[in-house]
C-alpha cells in the first residue's frame, strides 16, 4: 500500500466530501488552525477502548453504541447532552445484567455532525439548491446563502465537540452515573410504561442483585467501579480535511492517532477499497468501524479487513451490518461465514436503523420500532447459529421525547409524527423506545446466555 501521511488521502478519488467551498484558502487556513488545536481525545482512552472492543469480540463483552444521527448547532445544551448519556447508561445497565458481561459505551456525540446525502441536490417548488450536509458543513434554511458550505462551521463544531466531552467526562466520573442512580431512572420507565410488566422481572432482579452487593459490602464506596463509568466517543470519518487536522503523532507510541474522538468509521458509501476514506483510516491507530450494507460482497469486505487492520489486531476492526429486517437473512450469513473461514479478528454489531427507514403517507421519514427489533433479533440468530458472537447493537437515538420512530410502548403512530419530528436528518428513537430496545436486546442476550451454558461440557468427575 506504500508509505501512509495524514494527507495522502487527498490523491484518492473522495467521495460526499463538498469540493465547492467558494474560498478554498478559508477551508486551508481553517484546517491550518485546527492542527493547532487541542486534541479532543487522547491516544491512551483510544487504545484502552481497543481492548474492550478486543474482549467484545472474544464474547466476553458487549457493545452499545448510539446517539444522535446528526448534531445541530441550535439543539445543543447541557441537558441534551446529559439525557443521551443517561439512557445509554440506563440501557447499559439493563444489558449488562442479562448478557451478564460488560458494556462498552461508545456515543455517537461529540462530532457526529456532517451526513452523506444521496443526492448533492435538493428541490423544492421547482428550485434546486445544494443538500444539507450537516451543520459543520451548511445550514437547513432552503436558501442558496445558507447552502453554501463554511469553513467556519468546522471551528464551531469542534468547539461544541470540546464542550460536549467536557460534560460527558463530568458525568461519567463525577457522581451522574452513580449505579443506583442509574437503576432508579430505569425502575422509573418500568412504571410508567404501559408494557411494564414484561420489564418488571428484570428490574426487580437488578434490584436484588444490588441490594445483595450492598450487604456483602461492595458499594460505590468500596468499589469506585460502581460510582463511575467510562464513555467514549465515535462518528463517521466523512470531513477528511478535518480529521487530517486533528490527527496528531502519539507522543508515547509514536502512532498517529485521530484525536477528534476515540472511534470512527467508515460509511457505507465510502468505503471504497482505492477511495480516500479507506486510505486514511488505514494509517491511524483508532479503532475503525465499518459499515456493510447489501452491496457488500464477502471478497470485499475480506480485502477491505486485510487494507485496514493488516495485523488482525484484536479490537481494531467492528462491522456495523445495516440491511434492514427483510434483507439481513439473505446478506448476512455470507459475510458471516467468509469471516469465520478466513479467521479475520473483528467484532460484529448491528445498525437496526438505516435499513429500516420508510416514508409516511403524510411525508415523513420514520422507522417502526418493531423492525428495528426484528432486525437485531435475526442478527443474533445468525451470529449464534454462524459460531459467532453477536458482539454489539448500533442505534440513533436520544434522550429527548421526540416523537420520530413509529410504535413501541408509547404507540407512536403515523398522526403523532408531526407533534415532535425535531431530528435534522434521520428519525430517532425517543429515550422511552430505545431503553424499552434495551429490555427486549437484554431477554435475547439472557436467552443466549443460558443456551451457551447448556451447551457447555461438564467437568467431569476426578
Amino acid at each position: 500500500m506504500g508509505k501512509w501521511t495524514p494527507s495522502g488521502w487527498r490523491a484518492k478519488p473522495a467521495r460526499h466530501i463538498p469540493d465547492d467551498y467558494p474560498d478554498p484558502a478559508a477551508l486551508a487556513a481553517v484546517e491550518e488552525r485546527l492542527r493547532a488545536a487541542a486534541p479532543l481525545v487522547f491516544a491512551g482512552e483510544a487504545r484502552q477502548l481497543k481492548q474492550d472492543l478486543a474482549e467484545a469480540a472474544a464474547g466476553r463483552a458487549f457493545l452499545l453504541q448510539g446517539g444522535d444521527c446528526a448534531e445541530s448547532f441550535k439543539e445543543f445544551s447541557a441537558n441534551g447532552v446529559r439525557d443521551t448519556f443517561r439512557v445509554l447508561l440506563q440501557m447499559a445497565v439493563v444489558l449488562t445484567f442479562a448478557g451478564g458481561r460488560p458494556v462498552i459505551k461508545l456515543g455517537r456525540i461529540a462530532g457526529q455532525f456532517a451526513k452523506p446525502r444521496s443526492s448533492a441536490t435538493e428541490v423544492r417548488d421547482g428550485v434546486k439548491l445544494p443538500s444539507y450536509r450537516g451543520d459543520n458543513i451548511n445550514a437547513m434554511g432552503f436558501t442558496e446563502k445558507e447552502r453554501v458550505p463554511d469553513p467556519d462551521r468546522l471551528l464551531r463544531a469542534y468547539s461544541q465537540s470540546a464542550a460536549t466531552l467536557n460534560l460527558l467526562r463530568a458525568f461519567a466520573m463525577g457522581g451522574y452515573a452513580h449505579l443506583s442512580n442509574v437503576h432508579q431512572w430505569t425502575l422509573g420507565f418500568v412504571n410508567r410504561s404501559k408494557a411494564g410488566t414484561r420489564y418488571r422481572d428484570i428490574a426487580g432482579k437488578i434490584t436484588e442483585a444490588l441490594e445483595f452487593m450492598e450487604a456483602c459490602g461492595v458499594t460505590p464506596e468500596s468499589a469506585p467501579q460502581l460510582a463511575g463509568t467510562s464513555f467514549y466517543t465515535s462518528h463517521e470519518a466523512l470531513l477528511l480535511g478535518y480529521e487530517e487536522a486533528m490527527t496528531r503523532v502519539d507522543s508515547t507510541t509514536g502512532d498517529w492517532y485521530d484525536t477528534s474522538a476515540h472511534f470512527v468509521w467508515i460509511g457505507d458509501r465510502t468505503r471504497q477499497l482505492d477511495g480516500a476514506h479507506v486510505e486514511f483510516c488505514r494509517g491511524i491507530k483508532n479503532p475503525i468501524g465499518i459499515k456493510c450494507g447489501p452491496s457488500m460482497e464477502a471478497d470485499e469486505l475480506i480485502r477491505l479487513i486485510d487494507i485496514l487492520n493488516p495485523d488482525d489486531e484484536a479490537g481494531k476492526i467492528t462491522l456495523i451490518n445495516r440491511y434492514g429486517a427483510d434483507n439481513v437473512g439473505q446478506h448476512l450469513p455470507a459475510l458471516v461465514r467468509k469471516v469465520q473461514n478466513e479467521g479475520r479478528n473483528v467484532l460484529w454489531s448491528c445498525d437496526p436503523m438505516h435499513g429500516n427507514t420508510q416514508k409516511t403517507a403524510n411525508g415523513f421519514k420514520t422507522r417502526p420500532v418493531s423492525r428495528v427489533l426484528q432486525e437485531v433479533s435475526t442478527f443474533m440468530e445468525i451470529l449464534r447459529a454462524e459460531g459467532a458472537w453477536p458482539g454489539g447493537v448500533h442505534f440513533e437515538m436520544t434522550g429527548q421525547d421526540v416523537t420520530e420512530c413509529l410504535g413501541g410502548a408509547q404507540e407512536i403512530t403515523e398522526n403523532d409524527l408531526s407533534s415532535r419530528y425535531h431530528t435534522h436528518c434521520d428519525p430517532r428513537l425517543n429515550g422511552e423506545q430505545a431503553l424499552e430496545l434495551a429490555f427486549l436486546i437484554a431477554e435475547q442476550l439472557k436467552s443466549h446466555r443460558d443456551g451457551a451454558n447448556e451447551a457447555a461440557p461438564s467437568a467431569s468427575a476426578s
